[in-house]
């Protein structure tokens, strides 16, 4: 699963990147992203590219309760089209979660877990594919919540852990983003692991794992034998 992640970049950078047309959620560094929070998202559904908060963790509109949003942070690409809660989104309601660096945890002895950062060679802003929906609360509020979008982990990523989240490259997220774009077997492709020779990865605090830390130095790299 893909539990936690950063967002660093200044507006300007993701903007240019993923060229955005209207700005509608106030951005700022945030180095410890969790589940249930509001994040960033870019939404091109209506043509134009819209930089929006969601809801992390997807509340499908025939929910009863907005708890499932709680097991739903992320989506298996395997499974994407047959999944009730995913299967009717792959076509129109598709979205890019702009991050700069991901966490994962390896489990090392029997009571350890050393966490690490994980991000492209290049440092840089990149997206990871993602799908929303929209959902009314008893009192007829409208909620956009989302999930990240996994997949089978390069070898890289393997190291640490099982899975890692579909990152795309410019060109795909042009085409994920692209309303016009409804062939399920060519948006299926997309969903793969990112090269490994694009990627690098790095130990950092344990300080990570508790949600309420949230300073800068939680991407600094760390010795191993580090606490």
């Amino acid at each position: 699963m893909c539990g936690r992640f950063t967002l660093t970049s200044n507006e300007n950078e993701i903007v240019d990147h993923f060229k955005v047309s209207r700005v509608e959620y106030e951005l700022k560094p945030r180095y410890n992203i969790a589940p249930s929070q509001t994040i960033a998202v870019i939404n091109g559904s209506s043509g134009r590219r819209v930089l929006e908060g969601y809801r992390w963790g997807l509340v499908p509109f025939w929910a009863k309760d907005i708890k499932i949003g709680y097991k739903m942070i992320n989506a298996r690409a395997e499974t994407i089209q047959s999944k009730p809660a995913f299967r009717h989104l792959i076509t129109t309601k598709r979205i890019i979660i702009p991050s700069d660096g991901f966490y994962e945890w390896k489990r090392e002895g029997k009571d350890k877990k050393q966490p690490y950062r994980f991000q492209i060679k290049s440092k840089g802003v990149y997206g990871f594919a993602g799908l929303y929906d929209e959902w009314k609360d008893p009192d007829g509020e409208t909620l956009r919540s989302c999930t990240i979008i996994t997949t089978k982990p390069n070898d890289l990523v393997a190291n640490v852990h099982d899975r890692m989240p579909v990152i795309l490259d410019d060109k795909e997220a042009d085409i994920w983003l692209d309303p016009d774009v409804q062939d399920k077997e060519k948006l299926q492709e997309l969903l793969c692991p990112f090269p490994t020779a694009n990627m690098l990865s790095y130990p950092v605090s344990a300080a990570v794992g508790n949600v309420k830390n949230t300073g800068s130095e939680l991407i600094d790299e760390i010795p191993l034998n580090s606490k």
